[in-house]
Order: C-alpha cells, then sequence, then structure tokens
C-alpha cells in the first residue's frame, strides 16, 4: 500500500450497476460499445458508494475529456476529487478480481482512510488497475470538507 497524490479532480460520467458484484465486465463492454473505443484515450473506472440500508453501489465510469459529454452519452456525472489517497496497484487484473473485494479490505483496516468516500477502482490500461480510497488526510491538505 502507498499514499498517491491526485493532483486534480477527474470528471467522469457513470452509470449504476443493478447488482454490486454481477455484470461489471458486461457494463464496462456497453460503455465502450456506447462511447466507442476509450481504451487508450481516456481513464475507466469503477466506483463502489455507500447505498441505502448498507448496501454498497458500483458504478462503472469513463473520465470527460469534453464538456456535457455525459448528457450526450446520457450518463450521469461524478467527480473523483483530488487529494491524497492510500492505493494498492494490482498487475494483471483481469486474472485478479475475485480478489479485488480483499485489497479494498485491507486498505479499509488503516486508520488513515475516509470511510465516508468511495472506493475508487481506476483501469490504468489492460494491465494495471489501482485500487484507491481517500484518506482523511486530504481533507486537512486540500481545504476540502
Amino acid at each position: 500500500m502507498e499514499i498517491y497524490n491526485l493532483a486534480n479532480d477527474i470528471p467522469v460520467f457513470e452509470f449504476q450497476l443493478k447488482t454490486f458484484s454481477s455484470g461489471i465486465s458486461e457494463a464496462f463492454d456497453e460503455l465502450i460499445k456506447k462511447t466507442g473505443d476509450i481504451a487508450g484515450d481516456r481513464s475507466c473506472f469503477g466506483i463502489i458508494k455507500p447505498g441505502n440500508e448498507g448496501k454498497m453501489c458500483y458504478f462503472v465510469a469513463a473520465e470527460e475529456k469534453e464538456p456535457r459529454e455525459a448528457e450526450k452519452f446520457n450518463y450521469d456525472t461524478y467527480t473523483i476529487e483530488s487529494g491524497e489517497y492510500l492505493i494498492t496497484r494490482i498487475h494483471d487484473w483481469r486474472t485478479k478480481t475475485g480478489s479485488i473485494k480483499d485489497v479494498f479490505h485491507e486498505i479499509f483496516q488503516d486508520g488513515r482512510v475516509d470511510k465516508k468516500m468511495p472506493c475508487v477502482e481506476w483501469y490504468k490500461n489492460d494491465n494495471e488497475m489501482v485500487c484507491m480510497v481517500k484518506t482523511t488526510l486530504s481533507k486537512t491538505n486540500t481545504g476540502k470538507q
């Protein structure tokens, strides 16, 4: 685990999966089909947010490259906030999808994690994925509440 400083906010467009753990690959396929081949020219993300009654909600997201792009594709917008994150890099992530929940569980054991913030899977490329959770120190360092 390491500390990573995300220098700038990342605006994304997103949509929520109906069920958290099933259909993730198909959802990314849908995103790619609707927006064109997004691999290589924009980052993709999985964003896990707390939902009602303690359930977790999974959102498939892609970085916005131009204003109002979310509206063009009929998706919601979200901003991955700049600041300090605890991260774990996963190489060859496609063969390790079953263990990603364990990586986030380990990150959440660290007392610096802001447990109110979403977990973010940053799919940097076909080989590297970064599991990241914002720290409580981010609020102090960036002035965001």
